[in-house]
């Protein structure tokens, strides 16, 4: 195991920002289709989660359905 000591942090992959909604992320999100966006929310679930404490979750509380607008 690695000795906590000898963790380092990069600092030169961090980006200092003085505004968060000055950024192009809110356009990205809004130019993703809603099933996009919902697998990737999951995604982040299960890191900041784990597989363990998804694992009982229903799956069918979300479902994605397509529908034809006429």
């Amino acid at each position: 195991m690695e000795d906590i000591t000898e963790t380092r942090l990069d600092k030169t992959k961090f980006t200092v920002m003085s505004e968060f909604d000055n950024s192009d992320e809110k356009e990205y999100w809004l130019s993703r289709t809603p099933e996009e966006r919902l697998l990737h929310v999951e995604k982040l679930r299960r890191i900041c989660y784990g597989e363990e404490a998804t694992k009982s979750m229903d799956k069918s509380v979300i479902e994605i359905v397509r529908i034809d607008w006429k």
